[in-house]
Order: C-alpha cells, then structure tokens, then sequence
C-alpha cells in the first residue's frame, strides 16, 4: 500500500483559487488511474477529475470541467489540481486516490469511489461567498 498525503487546502473568497497536492510517500507501483474526488456534508462522494497517467488523458465531472486542472509529476510521484473560480458549492473535503492496474476506458469509465484502492487522508476545501 502507497501513503498518499494531500496538501494545499485552505479558506478562499468565491472566484479565488487552491492548488491541491497529493504526494507519495511510498511508490512501490506505477499507478494506472489517479483522481481527485470530494465529500460535502451529507452529500455522497464526487469524483471531480482522474488522470491516466500513462498517456496524460483526463476526465472532469461536468461541475467542475473548465474551472479544475489535474495534472501529474511523474518524477515527484505528485498529483495536482488546480481549482480556479471557486464556488461556494466547491465546499467540501478533498482527497486523492488512485489505482492499478487499468485501462483509460475503466479510468475514464470507473467514476466510483470504490474503484480507487490507494487513498490519502484528505484536504479541506472552504469557499465563502
């Protein structure tokens, strides 16, 4: 198992920006699929974007597509999400997550939580209005 720690979280004026981060601390494996999912209070949890890391593809959910980034550091074993105009409604614990082996259809395709098998301990994400 690979210990995944997010960072970068933080309080934010709406239209303001975060740059999360999800480090390694361990690498044992080449992840397939990497993604960034979040859980508000009493709403179930959201993929909001993945990553195939060996071509770079990505997928965002439709709330976020246009505002959110994820990106990739292969030699720093990091994962990233740039949020930009944040919302009120962007409120929520953020995690990173990832799994291997997996093709970009089941990246692209597999938007559940328990498809994810590596998970960090999350970052809080607070945006007021």
């Amino acid at each position: 198992q690979v210990q995944l720690v997010e960072s970068g979280g933080g309080s934010v004026q709406a239209g303001g920006s975060l740059r999360l981060s999800c480090a390694a601390s361990r690498y044992t494996y080449r992840y397939a699929c990497m993604g960034w999912f979040r859980q508000a209070p009493g709403k179930e949890r959201e993929r909001v974007a993945a990553i195939y890391t060996v071509g770079g593809s990505t997928v965002y959910a439709d709330s976020v597509k246009g505002r959110f980034t994820i990106s990739q550091d292969n030699a720093k074993i990091t994962l990233y999400l740039q949020m930009n105009s944040l919302k009120p409604e962007d409120t929520a614990m953020y995690y990173c997550a990832a799994r291997s082996p997996a093709s970009w259809y089941n990246c692209y395709s597999d938007s559940f939580a328990g498809a994810y098998h590596d998970w960090g301990q999350g970052t809080q994400v607070t945006v007021s209005s």
